[in-house]
């Protein structure tokens, strides 16, 4: 092969080139995007977490956490909300009394409880008939029992608690400076000569606080969390930067104080970056706590809402199932549809905003939030483009279409299995959309090539061959084309051999235009019965057919159906006659001979050309006993081999005891003459013939002659009279002592 032809067949395109094409173009759009994966593909990786995530099902809690909740029992029983303070300040006086270890209220009070009674002793006053000294008036103002605010406040400096408050992220104009959170914690950064500023947390504009009176808990934490585009809840900060100064979450400073740690640490990745240095972690202790790049922890959900223990605030209030509070991790939140604060997380679209950041303080009290690493979704990513999709590609390509389905679905499964089993249930995060997105986009593109460009070139190999072999060849060939080899097998079949009976002075008759138009539709005609027959048309010689069956495709009744084929091809002659006499051509009459027998099938001819044909003696048999049928005036003639293998389904006349040319051996050959039980006229003068030569073939030609010519006088036919002219000649020139009864051709 010249050098420009080795070009050309390599970029002649293939089905596996397509695949390794499609594969190569994921490769380099994968590598286009960097570390900033496109939208679309981060919405299907959430996707199939959300998926995992409910196949995984619910994991009860192990940590000590408990939920305070404001529920619609509650305010049916309290009244509505926001409730007096001093309703709230006792709540958190019992949670304390009944040995909560810390309480976390997910709930800012951020303007003064306007139902205190020291907002109305100015006016309570003018209706008294004395008026109070303003000094005593001031004393009544500070007093805690009229100021629920500092009733609250006094009942959160009593009790380990942390308040919350909330970012404003947005610039709406109404920052105060004097508005600024007062965590307790103290908080550093390793590197330490990083700078806050250029650390990469969410930024926040301002804080809406807690007033004054009520911020004297233990510590404050925000409460903001920030779905993602989907409107899911997935991320949530623990450290948000305000004016240069990074501040810690509600749940961050509830697991601080719980732990009895005073600082925190927030571990600063060194690599400096456009949008600033990414972190990489929190610290709390001995504990570890991995986030992304913008400090924010991927929570681990245990389940759907109500996953977490939850009690009534009203039963707080009442000072009824405290102990369920002792030693706890109290959330107090609410779950009341009317109060809003309600979130989606990946197991519900109705999930109380409180129990996710109860989730927050499981993960962290439990080491087990989840921890997304890009670099190991690239590795993965493109392990799974290069081995998976070339590998799919070759399946595609070289396979069956049921076992490339099967590939591709196993390569699919595979990967999701894989996913969840070794890097979910590690508590690590993986995106595969986009392999698997690529494995599809293979499938399809194969499987469209293959449609498209091999499929016509099948088509086409069907079109073409389908007019000189039968289907079964031209579909085998095509599932199978190793089979165009020059090697054969040894089977047992049936072949049939047919001819048109004085052909050449027929053709004389006619034009070469009528001649062809007179073959075409006699060999049409006639291929469509065997092949209905499942039979397979070897080759056309001339005016004569060669057909075998039993191959290529298996038939366990191949002799049977041999025989129906040529019934049929007698009956359709008569047919065809009907139409020829109108037309002025001559009478046809056609000769069949068939045998069974084991012969080698296969691809025989040279390396350039060859055909699918059946050799050996029992073929050469075939084609003695249709030129046989000249000699019995007889229109099909089996062998004795052919006759055992239809057995009792068919009837059948002996008709001689034959040595065909080249054959030392003799065989018996009949005549099929009908399937199933025939006439009794028919069977009687059959079952006449075949005891005369019962006689014949023991020399008793007298008797046998005496038979024949019985049934030559009802019925004449060339084969009696046959008989009756060897009887004759052996009555005057017996044969010799050694006789088998065998007739001798000494012709083809």
């Amino acid at each position: 092969m010249t050098i420009p032809a080795r070009l050309k067949a390599f970029f002649t395109l293939s089905p596996f080139k397509v695949g390794c094409l499609v594969t190569l173009a994921a490769v380099l759009l994968f590598a286009s995007f960097g570390q900033q994966k496109p939208e679309i593909l981060q919405t299907l990786d959430n996707r199939l977490t959300d998926t995992m995530f409910r196949y995984r099902g619910t994991v009860t809690p192990s940590q000590p956490i408990v939920i305070v909740d404001i529920d619609e029992k509650s305010l049916r029983s309290i009244g509505q909300w926001p409730w007096p303070r001093q309703i709230v300040a006792k709540m958190v006086h019992n949670l304390g009394a009944g040995g909560a270890k810390v309480v976390g209220l997910d709930i800012v009070f951020a303007e003064s409880d306007r139902t205190s009674p020291k907002n109305f002793i100015e006016e309570m006053q003018q209706l008294l008939p004395t008026q109070l000294p303003q000094e005593t008036l001031n004393e009544l103002k500070a007093s805690e029992a009229l100021d629920h605010d500092l009733a609250l406040g006094k009942a959160l400096a009593a009790t380990p608690s942390v308040l919350g408050y909330v970012f404003q992220t947005q610039n709406d104009g109404l920052k105060n400076q004097a508005d600024i959170p007062f965590p307790s914690a103290t908080t550093r950064l390793v590197p330490s000569t990083t700078r806050y500023e250029d650390i990469s947390l969410r930024r926040a504009y301002r804080a809406i606080t807690n007033v004054i009176s009520v911020a004297q808990g233990e510590s404050e934490g925000f409460f903001n969390v920030f779905p993602d585009s989907a409107g899911t809840v997935r991320k949530v900060p623990l450290f948000m930067m305000l004016d240069g100064v990074p501040y810690p979450s509600l749940a961050l400073e509830v697991a601080r104080i719980g732990l009895g740690e005073q600082e925190a640490t927030i571990h600063i990745s060194r690599q400096d970056k456009t949008r600033g240095r990414d972190i990489l972690g929190i610290e709390l202790g001995a504990s570890f706590i991995p986030t992304d790049e913008q400090g924010q922890i991927t929570i681990n959900f245990r389940g759907p809402g109500q996953t977490y223990p939850y009690l009534s605030a009203a039963e707080i209030l009442a000072g009824t199932n405290l102990e369920r509070v002792r030693g706890k991790y109290v959330l107090v939140g609410t779950s009341a549809a009317g109060l809003l604060d309600l979130r989606a997380t990946p197991f519900s679209n109705i999930y109380p905003g409180v129990e996710v950041h109860a989730t927050i303080i499981d993960n962290i009290l439990s080491h087990d939030p989840f921890v997304y690493d890009i670099f190991t979704e690239i590795g993965i990513t493109y392990a799974l483009l290069l081995i998976g999709g070339l590998g799919l590609s070759a399946l595609l390509a070289y396979a069956t279409p049921l076992a490339g389905g099967l590939g591709g679905l196993l390569l699919f499964l595979a990967a999701l299995t894989g996913n969840y089993f070794f890097f979910f249930s590690q508590n690590q995060l993986l995106g595969l959309s986009y392999p698997l997105l690529t494995v599809l986009a293979i499938f399809l593109m194969v499987t469209l090539f293959n449609y498209f460009f091999e499929g016509q070139k099948k088509r086409f190999i069907s079109s073409a061959f389908g007019h000189y072999v039968s289907p079964q060849i031209v579909h085998q060939l095509l599932e199978h084309p190793e089979k165009l080899s020059l090697q054969g097998e040894e089977k047992n079949l049936t072949v049939l051999f047919s001819d048109i009976r004085g052909f050449t002075s027929i053709s004389e008759k006619m034009t070469s235009e009528e001649l062809g138009h007179f073959m075409n539709e006699y060999l049409t005609a006639m291929s469509h019965l065997i092949f209905e027959h499942k039979g397979t048309v070897d080759k056309f010689i001339g005016d004569a057919i060669m057909a075998i069956w039993g191959a290529p495709i298996e038939d366990s009744d191949h002799a049977a159906n041999c025989v129906r084929a040529a019934f049929r091809m007698m009956a359709q002659l008569d047919t065809l006659q009907t139409d020829w006499q109108k037309r002025g051509l001559p009478d046809v009459a056609i000769r069949i001979g068939i045998n069974t027998g084991v012969m080698s099938v296969g691809n025989f001819g040279s390396d350039q050309r060859f055909d699918y044909t059946v050799m050996g003696d029992n073929v050469n048999l075939a084609s003695r006993l249709e030129g046989a049928n000249k000699t019995y005036g007889t229109s099909i003639a089996i062998s004795e081999y052919t006759k055992t293998a239809l057995g009792e389904g068919f009837y059948c006349r002996l008709l001689d005891l034959v040595r065909v040319k080249g054959k030392e051996i003799p065989v018996r050959i009949y005549e099929p003459l009908c399937e199933g039980e025939p006439e009794p006229e028919l069977k009687k003068e059959t079952e006449l013939f075949a005891a005369a030569l019962h006689h014949y073939a023991n020399r008793e030609f007298q008797e046998a002659a005496e038979i024949i010519l019985a049934l030559n006088n009802a019925h004449p036919t060339p084969l009696y009279a046959l008989y009756l002219d060897r009887l004759s000649h052996f009555a005057a020139n017996p044969p010799p002592e050694d006789w088998d009864g065998a007739f001798t051709f000494t012709t083809k």
